[in-house]
């Protein structure tokens, strides 16, 4: 019993550095988002740029959050415990090589179709003179990005293995940082340099990815890893048995993490057909999301990882269980609140953050409205990044892969059923149904595991733990909802009193909801945040 709480702890202790980072790296990422927003707002450009960044982004998503660390902590672990570090090191080496030469192809055939590409999933753009033209350049031109982000994936993966989570966590900064220097600094330059200043912006992400890889290696390096191209350690790749299962389950584990960023690919596709700005207010309020899920969503499951990938080596079922229900109690208590204040406050949030230059007014209700029916599925987009790491932790691949498949088909058919009612709207709240769906089935089909294993039922006290916290965010949503609407009028800067009263409002709140019902999940990350903070 004292391991499992110096393991919680642990895995706590090093979420809560890893929260931090990503939240600098998401505060970084809202600064980008309202330089975006002021030069471009919700134009034609704007909707070019976002369409044309969805290919190389989806890729990115789906290797630094998900199938990389899902494929090569588990197996990373179990080659460095068997054969020693030289052993770990070798097949890290390994990685690289297989990594950088499929993801720079799959890069240039990007390229090479890139008109195609834009065709099926942007052919509306047609419609507009020079829309079309400006996003198949775009797209070509952001390209790059892939392979240099997919490489800084390898080397987060192989960090946090090592117990490292700070710095990856904090590596996506440096692309945000870049992207603010773009737009602050050489975008008014744009004409001098004979380019659209959309295109500035284009490169500046191929820069800032590249940043992204660079500021991880003295890291990687100070653990050990050394890279070399003699004969023992790049010959016979096909016959290296790890390399062979770590790109195994890398080939489902894309499918059973790509069900979210298909099905915002999917919202993409669909929102080219509502008219100007539609694909624009999706991106605004999904990139508001991302912030709770980067910050309580990935770096706790990241935190777990590890954790649930050890017990399972050594047969403790018990203890593997039990890391995965603690990280998605821990993902559900805070984020069912977030969700609550982003639905609830959406349109002063949304204002304060983006109302300014050619961001309207408009603009920032259409983006709220998205905000409020993405909100709706917050706390399961977290727990879905739980529980398909530790499904394939706890060697059940093909459930994740069904359940991907599942989902992306329901999203597709709430979607289409959805946005005749509620236009652009209706492909958030599609979506997010579908997280909700992906969430419930990958959680029964884990438990079903466990249950095979030996382990206990999931117990009743876990659940009405979860739904304490769900009631928790259902009354503190009407909370901010009723405070939102009593607000004078005001937009941008003028709102930022009132957007921060009701954070600390909220945050109380929690706290108070917390003790009433001993919730000490909750109570644990308010006292880890705050201490990491100071």
């Amino acid at each position: 019993m004292a391991a499992k709480g110096v393991s919680e702890r642990s895995d706590l202790k090093s979420a809560g550095a890893m929260s931090v980072a990503v939240m600098m790296s998401r505060v970084l990422g809202l600064v980008r988002e309202q330089v975006f927003a002021a030069w471009f707002g919700a134009t034609h450009a704007s909707d070019a740029f976002q369409i044309a960044f969805r290919i190389p982004n989806l890729l990115r998503d789906l290797f630094a959050e998900g199938a990389m660390s899902a494929a090569l902590v588990p197996t990373f672990l179990k080659a460095r415990s068997v054969g020693g570090e030289a052993r770990g090191w070798q097949l890290a080496t390994r990685v690289f090589v297989v990594l950088l030469l499929v993801v720079s192809a799959i890069a240039f055939l990007g390229f090479i179709f890139a008109e195609d590409l834009v065709t099926v999933y942007a052919s509306d753009y047609r419609d507009v003179p020079g829309k079309f033209e400006l996003t198949v350049r775009l797209t070509r031109e952001m390209m790059p990005f892939f392979p240099l982000v997919a490489l800084a994936a390898a080397v987060m993966a192989l960090l946090n293995a090592c117990g490292k989570f700070f710095i990856p966590a904090a590596s996506s900064a440096a692309f945000n940082a870049v992207s603010i220097f773009v737009g602050l600094v050489l975008l008014p330059f744009a004409d001098s340099f004979g380019m659209e200043r959309i295109e500035v912006m284009a490169f500046g992400v191929v820069i800032g990815g590249l940043c992204q890889l660079l500021v991880q290696l003295p890291l990687l390096f100070r653990e050990g890893f050394r890279f070399s191209w003699s004969s023992p350690l790049i010959s016979r790749l096909r016959q290296d048995p790890e390399l062979r299962r770590m790109m195994l389950l890398m080939v489902p584990g894309t499918l059973g993490l790509a069900a979210t960023q298909i099905n915002i690919l999917v919202n993409s596709v669909l929102a080219t057909g509502e008219g100007q700005g539609a694909v624009s207010w999706l991106n605004y309020s999904f990139r508001l999301m991302q912030f709770p899920i980067g910050v309580f969503g990935v770096a706790l499951a990241s935190a777990a990882l590890p954790t649930v990938s050890g017990h399972w080596i050594k047969n403790d079922f018990a203890s593997a269980r039990k890391a995965i229900e603690v990280a998605l109690e821990r993902v559900l208590s805070i984020n069912f609140a977030a969700a609550a204040g982003l639905a609830g406050f959406g349109v002063p949030i949304v204002s304060l953050l983006y109302e300014r230059g050619v961001f309207t007014q408009t603009d920032t209700v259409a983006t709220a409205h998205a905000l409020a029916f993405y909100a709706v599925g917050l706390g399961f987009y977290s727990a879905v990044k739980v529980l398909v790491p530790a499904c394939y932790a706890i060697g059940i691949t093909r459930v994740a892969v069904i359940s991907s498949v599942f989902s992306v088909v329901a999203n597709l058919g709430l979607n289409l059923i959805l946005i005749r009612h509620l236009g652009f709207a209706g492909l958030a709240l599609g979506t997010s149904l579908t997280a909700i769906l992906n969430a419930v089935l990958l959680g029964f089909f884990a438990d079903q595991r466990l249950r095979s294993m030996g382990s206990r039922d999931l117990p009743l006290r876990w659940l009405g733990r979860v739904f304490l916290h769900g009631l928790g965010g259902l009354i503190l949503y009407f909370l901010m909802k009723m405070a939102s609407d009593r607000l004078p009028d005001g937009s941008g800067l003028a709102l930022l009193p009132y957007v921060f009263g009701a954070m600390v409002a909220g945050v109380a709140f929690i706290i108070f909801w917390a003790k009433c019902f001993k919730l000490e999940t909750t109570l644990e990350i308010v006292s880890l945040f705050h201490r990491k903070l100071r």
